[in-house]
């Protein structure tokens, strides 16, 4: 067999220990980034020099936060999985619930942009650069209708597609 990438693993989202080819030609991807998109990426990054870490990290746990207690107050059905010591997590904050592929799927639809991790994570990424307060509040609120009212609960938001 030529070369194995997580990209031509049959579910690269799994993150499972053994490699599983995808079928077809889509097992023949390696993962590795185009030389053009790469270059983009790395004149999109000087960003990075103009900013003061410990900003953008506090600004990153007042983000979590604010999303974390929305969502206690408004979500028991939620179980969290990230740690609650902010000093223990990173910037993204994820939640067990067994419907979540349907749940992020019908969030998705919502516009918030969120994923689904294994066995029933669902996973939500803070970046201090680009999301605000508002989002965050707009994304907690969407959250809470969706899991109030069962918005999930759809055949069609069940349905396992390869990315989420």
């Amino acid at each position: 067999m030529g070369l194995k990438g997580w990209l031509g693993h049959t579910a690269p989202f799994d993150f499972e220990q053994e490699y599983l080819p995808a079928p077809g030609v889509n097992k023949m991807r390696i993962g590795t980034p185009p030389v053009v998109a790469t270059a983009c990426l790395e004149a999109a990054l000087d960003v990075f020099d103009l900013i003061d870490m410990g900003d953008l990290r506090k600004r990153s746990i007042d983000l979590t936060e604010l999303f974390i207690q929305e969502i206690d107050k408004s979500c028991p059905m939620l179980k969290l999985a990230s740690p609650r010591q902010p000093k223990d997590r990173g910037s993204h904050v994820s939640y067990h619930f067994n419907n979540g592929y349907a749940a992020i799927q019908s969030l998705i639809e919502h516009d918030i942009i969120c994923d689904f991790r294994m066995p029933d994570l669902m996973r939500f990424g803070f970046n201090p650069l680009f999301i605000d307060y508002n989002d965050v509040l707009t994304a907690s609120k969407t959250l809470a209708l969706i899991m109030q009212n069962k918005k999930w609960n759809r055949a069609d938001l069940k349905v396992k597609k390869f990315v989420t």
